[in-house]
């Protein structure tokens, strides 16, 4: 079986217990810093899914790593290779279909409650509501064919779903530590970020034990169930055709990206 590929942005925001999960279901992964390296993988059908985390960079920045990111997260739609996408990997994956991504009406920052659809919670194992972990300024719209999965208390589209693509506007993945880790990287962001839905940094740290413990069984629930859909063979009887005419577009949108990108280079 081909690995899973995990594109990680920062330090700060790494896989956290996606990564155990990987580990415990025996499955292949490579980590990899488009950011850092300056671009990412062209062909999605080197792996058997695609995990795209967290990132401080806005998906409308125009970058050659996150142009290399978008096309190839349109690459493994027209391929169906299962995408899933966390905050900035959420965004991109609208991104690639054709979606727009904006600045949210305030940050949204620290625990925040959501409510997810009923759809969600049979065929994504989601819990009707839950209190997840949240660092971002930016949001988008249900991409074309795609279903919105969860709802937030300061931003209305906190994940969508299309066949086996999920995408999710939090962050499942973290730890105790990495989000430790990640308020010492940005006490000085903290300090700065204003609305109802910030959180300061005690905030945060002071609800860790509460929300925590949830959180993990919510995200282990959900990757499982994603995880599911890469063995070979598998084909729930819940998933779009991969006919779904909404991904036509996909394959020559990706090939027009390349050839951009090919003549830049030069």
């Amino acid at each position: 079986m081909k690995p899973v590929a995990i594109l990680q942005h920062e330090a700060s925001q790494g896989p956290g217990i996606l990564l155990d999960h990987l580990h415990r279901q025996d499955l292949a992964y490579v980590l990899i810093d488009p950011c850092a390296e300056g671009s990412a993988p062209a062909r999605a059908r080197d792996y058997s899914g695609i995990i795209v985390l967290g990132s401080n960079h806005c998906a409308n920045e125009q970058l050659r790593w996150i142009e290399d990111e978008r096309c190839l997260l349109q690459n493994a739609l027209a391929c169906d290779v299962p995408v899933l996408g966390h905050c900035f990997g959420a965004q991109m994956l609208a991104r690639a279909m054709g979606a727009r991504v904006w600045r949210n009406p305030c940050p949204n920052i620290g625990w925040s409650s959501i409510w997810t659809t009923r759809e969600a919670q049979q065929q994504m194992r989601l819990p009707s509501q839950a209190t997840i972990f949240n660092w971002h300024y930016d949001t988008f719209e249900i991409p074309k064919g795609a279903s919105r999965t969860m709802v937030g208390t300061h931003c209305l589209n906190k994940g969508f779903r299309h066949g086996r693509h999920w995408a999710f506007q939090g962050h499942l993945e973290v730890t105790e530590q990495s989000i430790k880790q990640w308020c010492r990287a940005g006490h000085e962001e903290l300090l700065l970020a204003h609305g109802p839905g910030v959180q300061s940094e005690a905030q945060i740290l002071s609800q860790l034990p509460v929300h925590l413990g949830q959180l993990h069984t919510m995200a282990l629930r959900s990757y499982s169930a994603w995880t599911a859909q890469l063995r070979p063979g598998h084909s729930p009887h819940l998933l779009e055709k991969k006919t779904d005419p909404a991904l036509d577009y996909q394959s020559p949108l990706a090939r027009q990206t390349i050839a951009i990108l090919a003549q830049a280079a030069r």
